[in-house]
């Protein structure tokens, strides 16, 4: 059987290309694999948001073509931002990539996959059976971590589309001109997929776009409000969340729709970017920090328990040392549980990038300082966890330490525990922890990253009764005895 291997660099909005591509993958006839050097297919999802993660793809374009070294039947396709702005630099930086899709050609991606699956069955079939194992070796040189693979939990999380491209246009933004303007898909589409998703296991469902709260349904002119009411009252929904919004879009009457759902996880996602009103105006926000904060009240004031999170931007083109100190003091407020902070990084195609801009060891020390603030204050809204018990929805190993378990708390709060005793899946069998991914986690330390502790109990549904679970094994030949004993 062809097999596919996806990665992917950036955003949601890029996680659920991913696991679309991975879906027509897999209606073709291939399987997803969860190694490069397994795949006939390799599909490398591109970001160009910042800097950092265009030179990370190119750097794995590179790395992939040993695997055409060693067999020139593999095709490295690229999709995905960078895909969408390099494509015919793209060709001259990495001439070893086969096929190049922008964003909005997945469709034809499926397509040539599909095109090409027949080829590489009969290639499968005529292939000698491996008499050893692959190079652990290799796969560990080249790393990476696979999307779409059909891992134990991968069916708990689904990320469903309800709109792609933008048409703000803020300054430092490339993605308006790699995605497009707003293209909104209708409601009746929207609310048919996560009903599937619900069907096929879903307990979260995450609604996707790129400025997600902007959403109108071409149809009857139905806002996000309309569509998140709708998708609530369906049938076995657990948890409903989204990302990312845009300050301007909430209103008045789309926090209250927000508010009368009960599965509405308690976090929303609200990027500031910058609390000066000087630098917004620069980078096209559209909204000042008096609006902004005031859309913040009205999310506290429906729903006070739940956890804002936000994006921040320093040593943005023309900050001032006076710029920052409002960013700094409204994160010292307290507003944040966490904030995604960056230094401004320069966007071929944008208008920020043509400004003059802000020394960097300036804005190194200025994230210095931003980063400090907000980490005391997302290190106080976890410790509020400590000695609670926590209901999270597995992930599955967790990255560090595979004798440990993920999962995400339904305010995004990452929960490490220790696996229980049971928690592995016998040879060929389902996993038990499938059919009961919600997880009762007793918070025993807390950390700016999110939070460690003792599984305790795990349940079928969000809102059913947890099921006791054995504690985990201990290793006594990596573990000091004594400690044990007291």
């Amino acid at each position: 059987m062809p097999s596919v291997y996806i990665e992917t660099f950036g955003c949601q909005m890029n996680e659920a290309d991913s696991r679309y591509i991975a879906r027509r993958a897999e209606s073709a006839g291939y399987a997803v694999a969860e190694a490069p050097e397994e795949a006939d297919v390799v599909v490398l999802n591109t970001c160009t948001v910042r800097d950092n993660a265009e030179r990370r793809a190119y750097g794995r374009m590179n790395q992939f073509k040993s695997l055409k070294d060693a067999d020139p039947g593999v095709r490295l396709v690229v999709t995905g931002c960078l895909a969408e702005q390099d494509r015919d630099r793209m060709q001259r930086l990495a001439p070893h990539v086969d096929a190049v899709f922008g964003t909005r050609e997945l469709g034809l991606l499926g397509d040539r996959l599909a095109e090409w699956e027949p080829v590489y069955r009969e290639a499968a079939q005529a292939r000698a059976p491996a008499l050893e194992p692959r190079d652990d070796m290799q796969r560990f040189a080249r790393g990476g971590a696979a999307d779409g693979a059909p891992g134990a939990f991968a069916h708990v999380r689904a990320f469903v589309n309800v709109q792609r491209g933008c048409s703000y246009y803020c300054t430092f933004c490339i993605v308006p001109h790699v995605r497009g303007r707003f293209d909104h898909r209708p409601k009746a589409e929207i609310v048919d997929e996560v009903r599937g998703r619900v069907a096929g296991g879903a307990r979260e469902v995450m609604l996707v776009g790129q400025t997600v709260n902007a959403w109108r349904d071409p149809a009857d002119g139905s806002d996000f409000g309309d569509l998140c009411r709708e998708i609530g009252r369906l049938e076995g929904l657990e948890r409903l969340t989204f990302i990312s919004p845009h300050p301007k879009d909430f209103t008045e009457k789309m926090l209250d729709d927000l508010a009368a759902v009960a599965a509405l996880n308690p976090r929303i996602h609200l990027p500031l970017q910058s609390a000066s009103d000087r630098v917004l105006r620069r980078m096209n926000r559209k909204y000042t920090l008096a609006q902004f904060d005031a859309v913040v009240r009205g999310i506290r004031a429906r729903l006070p328990d739940c956890a804002i999170t936000t994006d921040l931007i320093v040593g943005f083109p023309g900050e001032s040392e006076e710029d920052f100190e409002a960013t700094l003091a409204y994160v010292e407020s307290g507003c944040f549980a966490n904030a995604f902070t960056f230094v401004y990084s320069i966007r071929r195609g944008t208008p920020a990038a043509r400004w003059e801009q802000v020394p960097k060891d300036v804005a190194a020390a200025r994230f210095d300082r931003l980063l400090d603030a907000q980490n005391r204050v997302t290190r106080a809204y976890h410790d509020r966890k400590l000695g609670r018990v926590v209901r999270a929805l597995v992930v599955g190993d967790s990255k560090k330490d595979a004798s440990r378990v993920a999962a995400k708390a339904t305010d995004n709060v990452t929960v490490i525990a220790p696996k229980p005793a049971d928690f592995a899946a016998a040879d060929g069998a389902a996993h038990r922890y499938a059919d009961l991914p919600w997880l009762d986690v007793r918070i025993e330390r807390a950390h700016v990253w999110g939070c460690t502790g003792t599984v305790v109990g795990a349940a079928a549904r969000y809102d059913g009764d947890a099921t006791a679970v054995p504690g985990p094994v201990i290793d006594l030949t990596a573990t000091d005895v004594q400690s044990v004993a007291r």
